[in-house]
């Protein structure tokens, strides 16, 4: 009776034994698939997140970013543009870059014609100043080198003092009692001094300054009258007619390279 006992005790222990894996297994089961089943759930329930944009509304975002990419597409067309004329510019012969470097320096050096806004001034005597048998007025070259100094200071740009371009050699002395400019004797009046500026505020500007200047006064003493005609926009001042003689200059000798000697 104890034998049949214990052999029952025995098979009971290796039914649980043999029934707890399973046990456990199925928990694993059951686990997964519930956490499966709440991952869906919690998918199924989160809203779908759409445009609530109208179709205007679209429209009006499309034609924004088509002008965006005109604006950059016309600004990659003028930038190539450019880039273009930079290379055209760079391939231009070494002789007409030259060419324009001289006429720039002929400009500056007063040996061409220009034309632009300025004002022009008459010198011509006082006759209602002169004495009877007196010795006739005469413009002394201290005075004139005064008044172009005074010209200059208010702007001036190109002067020509009687048909003669003034430039940076220019001569102004007394030969035999007799003032010259250049070569050109200044005895016949009324002399005419033109003068040319930047612009035509400048030229209105040289005018009313000019109209009190003092300078009027000390040819007035000399029996001479200064006459301030108004500004112009097509005052023509001729070239320096002579050849200007360069002094103190050597050509700079280079190696055969082509370096500097």
């Amino acid at each position: 009776m104890k034998n049949e006992v214990h052999d029952n005790c025995l098979t009971e222990s290796k039914v649980n034994t043999v029934g707890r894996p399973k046990n456990l297994s199925f928990s694993l089961i059951a686990a997964i698939i519930g956490l499966m089943v709440a991952i869906q759930f919690q998918t199924v329930r989160e809203p779908e997140v759409r445009d609530t944009r109208d179709t205007w509304q679209l429209r009006e975002d499309l034609l924004k970013e088509k002008e965006i990419q005109s604006k950059l597409l016309l600004e990659i067309r003028s930038n190539e543009e450019k880039i273009a004329k930079y290379e055209t510019e760079r391939q231009q012969s070494k002789e007409e870059v030259l060419r324009g470097t001289l006429e720039e320096l002929k400009n500056e050096a007063g040996l061409t014609d220009v034309t632009g806004p300025g004002i022009t001034l008459s010198i011509a005597p006082a006759f209602n100043l002169i004495v009877e048998g007196g010795n006739p007025p005469s413009i002394s070259p201290y005075m004139l080198k005064r008044l172009l100094n005074e010209l200059n200071m208010y702007g001036a740009q190109h002067v020509s003092v009687d048909g003669e371009r003034v430039i940076n050699t220019t001569v102004i002395r007394d030969i035999n009692r007799e003032t010259k400019i250049n070569g050109h004797s200044l005895n016949r009046f009324p002399v005419e001094i033109k003068i040319i500026v930047e612009n035509a505020q400048i030229a209105e500007k040289l005018y009313n300054r000019m109209k009190v200047s003092t300078v009027a006064d000390d040819f007035f003493i000399d029996n001479l009258e200064v006459k301030v005609n108004r500004p112009k926009n097509d005052i023509v001042i001729p070239a320096y007619a002579d050849s200007i003689r360069i002094r103190y200059m050597e050509s700079v000798k280079t190696d055969k390279g082509g370096g500097n000697g």
